[in-house]
């Protein structure tokens, strides 16, 4: 029997979440009237990682990187060595509820022009998260700073399947086909920003992006909640920067800079006048923003860690 679809796990020194990502699919696996396989690859991790990886029951194949690498790079070679028709990508902090893969699976059969579809994401308390937005444009970075944007940007609500600009990769099938078509994703994009540019790039090739509440997945964001390292803030904003370049024009990335680094600097002195917030956050931000091109980021971590050093 042919496989239908491919879990395709990316994991960096996360084992146990990994674990609680293939023991959810091991359940969803059990439910499915089709084939499909698990691929984890894993990102130099010296966590066990690795040994739970290959002992557990549910993964067929499991790659390991001696050298840690950028997700879109990692995710796109996932994708190129996956058997199935659709792959759905999985951060290692997403655990899938019960029908997600039936529903995500369902969505791009009645869809054939669909190239994704994203899950709801939900928070560890049950809590929904925003997962699907606008396109980035100067427009989008406007209602950023007015404080608008849960209501003019965020696509991931109700409860219909409805077409969305772009999906977050926690929990994204793709059409397999399609990402072959449009040349997988763009490892320039270290991390952050990846999975806007992948499907801008299948929007602009005639795809279109589907938000499915009907799939849900619990997103474990163990990267990021509590204090986000300098390095992650930087490596968000360079690649915020970098599709705004891409897509767009100088101009339109300059924009978006002053806008959104505007947005932070109202939430950072806000944060001063509350007891219990850290300004010094969201003050990091306005400073990575406005100036993307400076500051060490994941990508120069994660050269860091090849070299035989342990900052990530």
């Amino acid at each position: 029997m042919s496989v239908e679809v491919s879990y395709c796990i990316v994991n960096t020194e996360q084992r146990v979440l990994l674990e609680r990502c293939l023991d959810a699919i091991a359940r969803e696996q059990a439910a499915l009237p089709f084939e499909s396989e698990v691929l984890v690859l894993d990102n130099a991790s010296r966590d066990g990682s690795v040994g739970m990886a290959r002992a557990h029951p549910v993964v067929t194949e499991l790659i390991r990187r001696e050298q840690r690498r950028g997700k879109a790079e990692n995710d796109s070679a996932l994708m190129q060595r996956a058997r199935g028709r659709y792959c759905l990508l999985l951060n290692e902090d997403s655990e899938l509820l019960p029908g997600a893969t039936a529903a995500l699976h369902a969505a791009l059969v009645a869809h054939p022009d669909a190239g994704a579809a994203g899950a709801k994401l939900l928070r560890p308390d049950g809590r929904q998260q925003p997962s699907a937005w606008r396109f980035p444009t100067p427009a989008t970075a406007l209602a950023g700073a007015l404080f608008l944007h849960r209501w003019l940007t965020v696509e991931s609500k109700g409860r219909e399947l409805r077409a969305v600009d772009w999906a977050q990769s926690a929990a994204l099938i793709v059409r397999r086909d399609a990402a072959q078509r449009i040349g997988w994703m763009d490892p320039a994009f270290f991390v952050y920003s990846d999975e806007v540019d992948f499907c801008k790039r299948l929007r602009d090739a005639g795809w279109t992006t589907l938000y499915a509440p009907a799939a849900e997945a619990i997103h474990h964001e163990q990267l990021s909640t509590g204090n986000v390292p300098v390095r992650r803030i930087v490596e968000l904003s360079r690649n915020r920067d970098r599709y705004m370049r891409k897509h767009h024009s100088r101009l339109a990335a300059w924009i978006v800079r002053w806008l959104t680094a505007w947005a932070y600097a109202v939430r950072a002195l806000a944060a001063g006048a509350l007891p219990g917030h850290d300004p010094a956050r969201y003050w990091q931000h306005v400073r990575a923003t406005l100036r993307p091109d400076r500051g060490e980021g994941l990508r120069e971590a994660a050269a860091d860690w090849n070299r035989g050093g342990t900052r990530l």
